[in-house]
């Protein structure tokens, strides 16, 4: 098996954004948020360009401070662009976030590095950072969307109870039908990666199954947690 990875040229990089740069004169033809677009895909850019060569430094880093301040920052990102969608941004709702995510993720993170990887030491940045990076991602987008409806429900005076219920089961669909397609329809990143390697598909496949499990578990942990602190405690709570 030849496990060369196919260098791309800096030609072959910019012909890559064709489609997005299609997509985003579609979206200022029809009066949409082309503006929007066209910032999100330079800010991924720059950050990944950016990113590149701070991980070169961070992998080769032997210091578990450094790799918990990466975490740190990560978590906090993630809490402050979760609720990027909401009306009302109320400052509270900042910190349900980033425990909601950090206990949800950060359980699920050290169940898969420490339980099923065995990673050792227990900071080594090629195996954590990244898998961090999968499981807050998850993480952060399915409480965005958790806060998200549940701030609509709510605003249509629906109970807290059928309005936590919709909110989650809302949530969870894209992360959901992931489970359906994965194999199916998509290769994920991490599969593709490993593939594209040389690692053996059959391998690739168990650690995009432990990937798969864990992304869900942290995400749907992370949105319940969310919406049970999200309760207005002035409430009167209700048996469910």
């Amino acid at each position: 098996m030849n496990t060369s990875v196919q260098a791309i040229s800096l030609s072959g990089l910019i012909l890559a954004f064709v489609p997005t740069i299609i997509v985003i004169a579609i979206m200022y033809r029809w009066a949409l948020e082309a503006g929007t677009a066209l910032y999100a895909v330079a800010r991924m850019l720059i950050q990944l360009l950016l990113i590149g060569y701070v991980l070169t430094y961070i992998f080769e880093a032997d210091h578990p401070g450094i790799i918990v301040l990466v975490l740190g920052v990560m978590l906090v990102a993630a809490s402050w662009i979760a609720l990027r969608p909401l009306k009302e941004k109320q400052p509270h709702l900042y910190g349900k976030a980033l425990g909601a995510i950090m206990v949800g993720s950060t359980l699920t993170l050290a169940v898969v590095t420490q339980v099923v990887l065995g990673v050792q030491p227990w900071f080594l940045p090629r195996y954590v950072v990244p898998l961090a990076g999968m499981i807050f991602a998850s993480s952060m987008n399915t409480v965005s969307l958790a806060a998200e409806r549940f701030e609509a429900e709510r605003e249509r005076a629906r109970p807290y109870t059928d309005a936590r219920n919709t909110a989650l089961q809302s949530s969870l669909i894209p992360v959901t039908n992931s489970l359906f397609a994965v194999g199916l329809v998509s290769l994920p990143g991490m599969m593709t990666g490993q593939i594209l390697s040389g690692v053996s598909p059959l391998v690739a496949a168990k650690y995009q199954i432990v990937i798969m499990c864990s992304v869900f578990g942290a995400s749907g942990l992370s949105a319940a947690l969310y919406l049970l602190w999200a309760r207005d405690k002035r409430e009167k709570p209700i048996v469910d």
